[in-house]
C-alpha cells in the first residue's frame, strides 16, 4: 500500500478523534442544542478499510459540515464566538481536507489499484 496513503488515512483517523473530543466538549458547553452529528472510525490505515467504509463515512462527514453551517447561521455571535464552537468547525474543516484528499485517491486508483512494489 502506497505509504503516502497509509499518512493520509493515520491523519484522518486522528482527526475523528479530535472531533470526538470537539463534539463532546460542544454538547457539554451547549446542552440545550441537538449533539453534533456522530462520525463513525476508520479501524486501522488500510485500503480495505477505507474502500469499505468510506461511501458512509463521507455521507456522515456531509451531515456534519451541513450541522455546522445550521449553528452558523442560527447561533449568535457570543456563540459563535465560543472556543468549543471553533474547535468543533476547525476539526469539521480539517476533516473535510482529509475527506477531499482520500476521495481523490479513490478516484484516481480507481476500485483495484496496482499495488506498489
Amino acid at each position: 500500500m502506497n505509504p503516502r496513503l497509509v499518512n493520509l488515512l493515520a491523519s484522518f483517523i486522528r482527526g475523528t478523534s479530535d472531533y470526538a473530543l470537539a463534539r463532546l466538549e460542544f454538547s457539554m458547553r451547549f446542552a440545550e442544542r441537538p449533539a453534533p452529528p456522530v462520525l463513525d472510525r476508520l479501524p486501522d490505515a488500510s485500503e480495505t478499510a477505507l474502500r469499505e467504509r468510506w461511501d458512509g463515512i463521507e455521507t456522515q462527514l456531509a451531515e456534519i459540515a451541513a450541522y455546522v453551517k445550521q449553528v452558523e447561521s442560527s447561533a449568535g455571535t457570543q456563540e459563535r464566538a465560543d472556543p468549543a464552537f471553533r474547535w468543533l468547525r476547525r476539526t469539521v474543516r480539517e476533516l473535510d481536507q482529509y475527506a477531499r484528499a482520500l476521495r481523490w485517491v479513490l478516484t484516481v486508483h480507481g476500485e483495484d489499484p496496482a499495488p506498489e512494489g
